[in-house]
């Protein structure tokens, strides 16, 4: 029986999104079928571990067999949630948040970037990729006429608690946070922090223990 995901360890939670990564590829290259044992040479971790994240869900693998491709992909992106269609808002369109537009590949996956919010007038009016570049003033008759699921802040980290009040009160419930600050929520908000200096950071520190 599958374990609660809300006991499910952030740790396992971290690597499912690897494991898609590499199922995808598995996919695409011809592969059907895979052992624990080669999944893990492939990913750099041990078979063990794999059994044991898999296990938090019920387990997908038959003994002697292996793993099923497909169907663990298909697993997996069920449990990720990948399987519905989220319509996605950008707060800032700078660098960024214009970065974020052009790129094509969240689509595939269902996340649809469906508009980018801003106070400059020379970006408001403007389109990236097909998507509007609107004055952020309009927010929220925006999320009020359109289903949106999802609010991504691309702003100074100055702005980026309020922008989150600003999505909150207008009932968005999950927020991709690029602003270089830690937010306040509700219990019922999720928020996925993206620290891009933190993996730089951490780039810079494995590097420097390899010249040890």
């Amino acid at each position: 029986m599958a374990r609660d995901k809300s006991t499910v360890s952030e740790a396992v939670i971290r690597r499912l999104p690897k494991y898609y990564r590499y199922l995808i590829e598995m996919e695409k290259n011809g592969l059907e079928r895979i052992s624990s044992k080669e999944l893990s040479q492939r990913m750099g971790l041990t078979a063990s571990q794999i059994r044991q994240d898999f296990n938090c869900f019920g387990g997908f693998g038959q003994q002697g067999y292996g793993y099923n491709i497909s169907e663990l992909r298909h697993e997996i992106q069920k449990i990720l949630g990948l399987t519905g269609k989220y319509n996605v808002i950008v707060i800032g369109a700078g660098n960024l948040g214009q970065a974020l537009a052009n790129y094509s590949g969240f689509e595939k996956e269902g996340f649809h970037i469906r508009a980018l919010f801003d106070i400059n007038p020379r970006l408001i009016g403007m389109a990236i990729r097909g998507i509007d570049i609107m004055d952020i003033d309009t927010i929220e008759e925006y999320v009020k006429e359109h289903s949106v699921q999802i609010g991504a802040i691309c702003t100074p980290k100055e702005k980026g608690q309020e922008v989150a009040d600003r999505l909150i009160r207008c009932g968005i419930k999950g927020i991709w946070n690029f602003a270089a600050t830690d937010l306040t929520v509700p219990n019922d908000v999720i928020v996925e922090n993206v620290h891009l200096s933190d993996s730089l950071y951490t780039l810079s520190f494995r590097m420097s223990d390899a010249s040890r």
